[in-house]
């Protein structure tokens, strides 16, 4: 079991110049054999509540319950946990096998006939095995990481704890690893905390997402709930790359029609849209993600034509930077699409696509229309998708 409730926890640093929340009422319930990620800028306090969940640092009120029992006075090393840090803090005089083996020689009284197959089985199943009487200075930086997940899984933990383990590694090898830490995970079905400031690996690794900003929680969901659903301006503008378009407007109901009025540009309303935000004041933010921007003729209703300014093909996609009202917005158009800087582009922001917010507290009033699913045995067109092997080798 590994249920982790962490209930209202706060943290205070003193310094001369005054007090600082590092974390104010985090209060999350944990399930057994999730993976939640951490995630928010740097500075948003996530380090620090994965360090209070260690025991490396003590919370100023709070409390931590692991499988119904309180472990918040508990030292690091009576609270099964094992962490991973962002150095992967390897012992350099000591050879893969003793930084593996260290931590239990220190914290059980297991023989060492069970401590070495505990560091075999750990080190076959990360393939390096071949790398076990190697010291750290030999090893690369994708097998280092490896060694001190290791070091993590031969406790065999009730909770995981890594603190951005692979912001050390280039992109290739973090996209290998990504997949390898949920392969482990799901192996394993250990509960997993993870931290980062990536936001693309809280989408493609997590069960659920808290993402965090100036030490509060603004929002935990799933990947596609932060994405699709974001309780505020700020989720909504942190998750998603290349981030969410945003316009300061205003409501205008002098016409036939309700209006959202933009220095550069007008944007009518739908009733339907109108009634989430007709009794919230007149100041709104009007969000659109680069991907929901549709190029479109000119005329087209509720369509704008500004400039572009900076194109960037990636061969999928091209990412079109437009200059509305004096500023930068993003548009992401399919790859085989051509189009120079310097001339103009027709695009609209179709109705069911914006999110709206309150312009002076940023919480959301109306979010795009989620995403319709589809289901794979229709997408193949087979009543038993057992049956296909998606991405075998």
């Amino acid at each position: 079991m590994g249920k982790l409730d962490v209930q209202h926890l706060k943290k205070v640093f003193h310094d001369n110049s005054g007090d600082i929340v590092a974390v104010d009422d985090f209060d999350v319930e944990i399930e057994d054999g999730e993976f939640i990620v951490l995630v928010g800028p740097s500075g948003c306090g996530k380090s620090t509540t994965l360090r209070c969940i260690a025991g490396l640092e003590t919370p100023t009120s709070g409390e931590l319950v692991l499988d119904g029992e309180a472990v918040t006075d508990n030292k690091p090393k009576a609270r099964n946990m094992a962490m991973v840090f962002q150095n992967y803090a390897l012992y350099p005089h000591m050879t893969a096998e003793e930084n593996m083996s260290f931590g239990l020689k220190m914290t059980t009284d297991l023989p060492k006939d069970e401590i070495r197959k505990r560091v075999h089985e750990a080190a076959e199943m990360m393939g390096i095995d071949d790398l076990l009487g190697k010291k750290p200075g030999d090893l690369s930086g994708g097998q280092q990481q490896r060694v001190a997940l290791g070091r993590a899984i031969v406790r065999e933990p009730e909770v995981f704890l890594m603190d951005e383990p692979l912001s050390n590694l280039d992109a290739k090898l973090r996209t290998t690893m990504r997949t390898e830490l949920q392969k482990i995970q799901q192996k394993f079905d250990v509960t997993t905390i993870y931290v980062t400031h990536d936001q693309t690996e809280a989408m493609t690794m997590s069960d659920r997402i808290a993402v965090l900003n100036d030490g509060e929680l603004q929002q935990i969901g799933t990947p596609l709930e932060c994405y699709h659903q974001p309780e505020n301006q700020f989720v909504a503008g942190f998750i998603g790359s290349p981030s969410m378009n945003f316009f300061d407007v205003e409501l205008d109901t002098s016409g036939e029609t309700p209006t959202l009025v933009h220095d550069a540009f007008s944007y009518e309303l739908d009733d339907d849209v109108y009634a989430d935000i007709e009794n919230s004041g007149q100041q709104f933010t009007l969000g659109i993600r680069p991907e929901d921007i549709k190029a479109v003729p000119a005329g087209t209703h509720n369509a704008l034509s500004p400039e572009v300014e900076v194109t960037e093909p990636l061969g999928d996609v091209t990412y079109v930077y437009l200059q509305i009202g004096g500023k930068q917005y993003t548009a992401t158009l399919e790859g085989d699409i051509v189009i120079e800087p310097g001339r103009q582009l027709t695009v609209q922001f179709p109705q069911d696509r914006i999110h709206l917010f309150d312009g002076k507290t940023g919480e959301t009033l109306r979010n795009r229309e989620p995403p319709e699913s589809s289901d794979i045995d229709a997408l193949v067109g087979l009543d038993n998708v057992g049956s296909v092997e998606v991405g075998a080798e």
